[in-house]
């Protein structure tokens, strides 16, 4: 679907989530995510990009894994430390999976994916026309509940600040495993936290298209 057709259909109040395609597990269990290797930190640094063209096809499990534990994993399991910052050790950032086959909360300690909605909720996640198909879109969630300890006036900003941890991490990881990433604001809120069966404390932020980069066809 186009842009202007996904603009037209939000000011009718008409963007909403398409039928699941395949089997939606209830919980899904990640492989051990891989800390080693990869690119240099500033090698990475030099290949960040935003990219908008990806393949359809879906990311290995492993890869899947390694990108949600770069994004808000334990990396200190004595203290329950993260990959990425937050304000007080709130941890109020929630990462949700976009998947063909449905939408998936990220649950860092056990290192799952848990069945929110058996729906397709992608083309929602933004206005471009690219999120329709790419194989995930990560959708930050702040749970404003989890900050009771930061005044209410200041809840946003420093969500807003972990959230910009947590994409340029996934950004870095991408540029090191050759994937295609770009994060988004351009969306409809109330159209996607209505799809996502989303709480009054919890506010969507940002949205992050991840995928394979689209090959280039050669001319004959």
């Amino acid at each position: 679907m186009n842009t202007l057709t996904k603009m037209a259909l939000g000011l009718l109040g008409q963007i909403k989530p398409h039928p699941a395609v395949g089997y939606a597990a209830s919980t899904i269990h990640l492989p051990t995510a891989n800390t080693t290797g990869g690119l240099p930190l500033m090698q990475a640094m030099m290949q960040r990009q935003s990219q908008r063209e990806f393949e359809t096809t879906p990311l290995p499990e492993q890869v899947l894994s390694d990108l949600l534990w770069v994004a808000a994993g334990i990396n200190r399991p004595d203290v329950n430390g993260c990959t990425t910052p937050s304000a007080m050790n709130a941890q109020e950032i929630q990462v949700y999976v976009a998947l063909p086959s449905g939408l998936y909360r990220y649950a860092a300690p056990t290192h799952t994916m848990h069945l929110v909605t058996a729906t397709d909720v992608r083309r929602v996640t933004g206005y471009q026309d690219f999120v329709d198909d790419a194989p995930l879109d990560l959708i930050y969630v702040a749970d404003h509940a989890r900050m009771k300890l930061i005044p209410a006036s200041q809840r946003e900003s420093y969500a807003s600040a972990a959230v910009g941890a947590m994409a340029q991490n996934v950004y870095l990881y991408c540029a090191s495993a050759n994937l295609a990433t770009v994060i988004r604001a351009w969306f409809d809120r109330t159209a996607l936290s209505q799809a996502m069966e989303l709480g009054n404390d919890q506010q969507v932020l940002l949205s992050q298209t991840v995928g394979m980069p689209k090959k280039t066809k050669l001319s004959s």
